[in-house]
This record gives C-alpha cells, sequence and structure tokens, in this order.
C-alpha cells in the first residue's frame, strides 16, 4: 500500500522557529492565523502556503525492505519494526550504547511527604559511570499519597532543572547550562518549564522529572560534554556518523530512569508515560520508539525531525535542521545527506509514530506553529494506523483534520490546541485523560 497526499487547500499558519519567540498573528478568521510574509532561516526558505506543499509517496510501514508484505503483528513485531528502527538509527538519530555495566542509583530522599501531603517526594541521582564525577542525572519524583499500590507515572524530560520544575523546597539544587556553556546554579520553584503534579497525584498518577541538560548539552560546537563523551573510543573526538546526536542520547537518559523507575516498589514500571516539548518532542517519541517497555507517548510540537512528514514541505525541514549554524549535533551525521534528497529516504515520521504500537502515542500541536507543521503530524499518524489495526488497536479512524480543540483520543491520540508552540493550560486535562483511559480504564 503506498500513502499519496496530493496538493491541497489548506490552513496557513505563523512560524514559530525553535529558540525563537513567536510573531503575534493577525487573526485570520475562526481563530486561525493570517499567512506569515515570506521567510529564510539560515538562508533556506520557509513554505506556508499549502499550495506549494507538492505531492508525495510515503514508504509503506507494512512492506519489508525486499518487497515482503507485514499481514500480521507477529511479522511486524519480529522483523519490520527491527528493520524501521535501524533505519532511524543510520539515518536519523543514531546508534546509542544501552545500559551501562556500572551504572547505579544513590536515593537521597528516600519519601520525604510533600506538596501539603499530597505527594511522597523521591529523589535519585544516576551515575552513569562508575567515576561518579562525570555525567550524572537527578530524578525527582512524586507519588500519591496514601496509594497501597504501585502508581502509573508522568515521565517529564524537561528543559529545565528538578528544582524549577516544580514549586518545592525540599528539592535539591540544581544546575542548568548557562551562557559560555558552562553550569550555572538554577532557580528554584516553578520558575521555568514549570509542571503541576496536583491533578496527577489526586488522579493516583504519579509525577517524574529529569532535567536534558544533566545527560548531554544543548549547544553547537565542541567536544560532546555530556554523556556521549564516555563513549568515545580512542582517537575518535566526536560520534561517528552513524552515531548518536544529542536527541539520542537525550532518549537514552529516559531510559536510564526507566532502568530506575523498574526498581521502585512505588511505581508501576509497565504503565510509565514519557512528555517532552519541541526538541524533547522528538526525544520522547524516539525514546518511545525505541524503548519498549516506555507504556505511553505525549509529544509536544515535535515538528519536522519528530511526528511531522518530512516529505511534505511546509514549514521547518530537514535542511533547517542540519544546517551548521542550527541543530546538526542534535542528529546523527548520516541525516544531513537526506536535506536535499528528501524523498529517498527510507523512512519518515509516520514509520516513527508506527514503532510504538500497540502502545497508545498523543501527539498535542498548535494551530499557529506553522513551523512545526501541526497538519503533517496528523497525516503521519493518519499513516501510521494501518500498524495499530495489525494489532487490533485504533488509529484516528479519520482523514479529515481536526480543529482546534477537538481532541481525537483513540490509541493513537491528536490534540491540537488554538495557538503556538508548546503546551499550554488546557493541555494537560487531555494528557491526564489520555492517560486514565489507557492506564486505569476510565
Amino acid at each position: 500500500m503506498s500513502f499519496k497526499f496530493p496538493i491541497a487547500a489548506g490552513l496557513v499558519f505563523c512560524c514559530v522557529a525553535a529558540g525563537q519567540q513567536p510573531a503575534t498573528p493577525k487573526s485570520a478568521g475562526a481563530g486561525r492565523a493570517a499567512p506569515p510574509p515570506a521567510t529564510m532561516i539560515a538562508g533556506i526558505p520557509v513554505n506556508y502556503d499549502e499550495a506549494k506543499v507538492g505531492t508525495y509517496t510515503l514508504p509503506d510501514p507494512l512492506k519489508m525492505a525486499n518487497g515482503k508484505p507485514v499481514r500480521d503483528a507477529k511479522t511486524w513485531t519480529t522483523e519490520r519494526r527491527p528493520e524501521i528502527v535501524r533505519m532511524f538509527e543510520e539515518n536519523e538519530y543514531g546508534r546509542a550504547p544501552g545500559r551501562p555495566p556500572k551504572m547505579s542509583f544513590d536515593v537521597f530522599d528516600k519519601g520525604t511527604p510533600a506538596l501539603d501531603g499530597k505527594a511522597i517526594r523521591r529523589q535519585v541521582t544516576v551515575y552513569f559511570s562508575e567515576d561518579k564525577s562525570g555525567p550524572k542525572m537527578d530524578l525527582l519524583i512524586y507519588l500519591p499519597a496514601g496509594v497501597t499500590k504501585p502508581a502509573p507515572l508522568l515521565l517529564n524530560i524537561s528543559f529545565s532543572a528538578n528544582s524549577a520544575a516544580v514549586s518545592d523546597p525540599g528539592i535539591k539544587a540544581g544546575e542548568v547550562w548557562g551562557r559560555g556553556n558552562v553550569r550555572v546554579a538554577a532557580p528554584k520553584g516553578g520558575v521555568f518549564g514549570a509542571i503541576d503534579p496536583g491533578p496527577f497525584l489526586a488522579s493516583g498518577i504519579g509525577v517524574a522529572t529529569i532535567y536534558y541538560g544533566d545527560i548531554d548539552p544543548d549547544f553547537l560546537g565542541g567536544v560532546p560534554l555530556g554523556v556521549r563523551k564516555l563513549y568515545l573510543k580512542p582517537g575518535q573526538t566526536e560520534p561517528a556518523p552513524d552515531e548518536w546526536g544529542s536527541i539520542s542520547a537525550w532518549a537514552w537518559g529516559l531510559s536510564r530512569a526507566m532502568d530506575y523507575l523498574e526498581t521502585d516498589k512505588g511505581v508501576d514500571a509497565k504503565r510509565v508515560a514519557i512528555l517532552g516539548v519541541s526538541r524533547l518532542g522528538k526525544t520522547v517519541m524516539w525514546a518511545g520508539a525505541h524503548d519498549t517497555r516506555i507504556a505511553m507517548v505525549i509529544a509536544s510540537c515535535s515538528g519536522e525531525g519528530g511526528a511531522a512528514l518530512s516529505r511534505r514541505d511546509y514549514g521547518e525541514t530537514i535542511a533547517h535542521l542540519v544546517a551548521p549554524s542550527r541543530y546538526p549535533y542534535q542528529f546523527c551525521a548520516n541525516y544531513q545527506k537526506w536535506a536535499k534528497d528528501v524523498n529517498h529516504m527510507p523512512m519518515d515520521a509516520h514509520m516513527l509514530v508506527a514503532l510504538m504500537a500497540p502502545r497508545p502515542v498523543l501527539l498535542q500541536t498548535g494551530s499557529t506553529d506553522g513551523w512545526s507543521d501541526p497538519k503533517g503530524e496528523f497525516l503521519a499518524a493518519v499513516a501510521a494506523g494501518p500498524v495499530y489495526k495489525l494489532f487490533g488497536k485504533q488509529g484516528l479512524d479519520t482523514d479529515q483534520w481536526p480543529p482546534a480543540g477537538q481532541a481525537i483520543l483513540h490509541d493513537i491520540g491528536y490534540l491540537m490546541h488554538e495557538g503556538g508552540h508548546g503546551t499550554i493550560p488546557s493541555d494537560w486535562p487531555v494528557f491526564l485523560k489520555f492517560m486514565q483511559m489507557h492506564f486505569q480504564g476510565k
């Protein structure tokens, strides 16, 4: 089966580039943004006109590289799925190592009543190597107070240190990467990237968070200073062309958090959802696709390099991502060869979404976030549906792009809020509902 999406009239959005402040759009009726002016990013044109998207044919997720059709869940799981994982490893995110043999956990806060008695707080330092002066990650966990059974959990990967993610004076003071690529003290108390565990805890669901900069720094140039440095071979100054970029490293860190959660008797490690925004939305997509222990993915505005179709020339493209002045370090070096040849890339984002099957995945986008191409994410979810059906699961079951605010919450979910890049307050109740549906049968 081939998935062909012809040129079609559609909605036009304003650009919200990662690391840039979004422009305030003028109303275009029904809350939609007016078409933005022609834009160049890194000297590369950006298209926001649906009439210029063009036509494309997506690779069939249910056809092996040798042409053999995939007709059942067993063939998908044992043959086609590993084949697609290798495609993404070799061509986009890069190969990552497994669990470090000398990794250790220091549970320095074993269970303190917190958040006005609503939670039991745990804090853990995950040491990635025997050398405890090397890269390490702090994991902050809140479990619902009074719950006697292992609780499902939302694991957030954050742009903020733990001490800035939740307003709780008992959190260990963290550090973040500051100007000049040096570590500086992080603010405390829900200043940036704040999350509110309260509604989740009240529903019997725990909340945990990690800071992505503990795993690998997020800047261009120089020797990898995070966990990837531990795996450089003698004489090697940077990862090989098919080895991990920063997104793969951050996803690797989520897997290391899962390693700990499997040891925590207060957590039901078979009911862990992961959440990330923007480049961390890309990260949770790859983490969930690669690590099948993760039971659910909630990806916010993951866009190009995440859940948006690359063959669709709309908003950010591979060429924008891998431009020398932007984010080539986030991907393996092999990804750059597809910047000018995307139609021959052996995979696309619908196959990334399909790698989650049969586990639930929710793609959350914003109506004015043209840079991340919310329609491209919807079309990827549609094209992943046949894989979910192999398992008797429910895809989106529609090819009609829903308006902002009209969530589709099946085994594949899609939510587009009215507004721009990232999450807004109205998204969080939907995240909770999605978890309750699939983890608690509500």
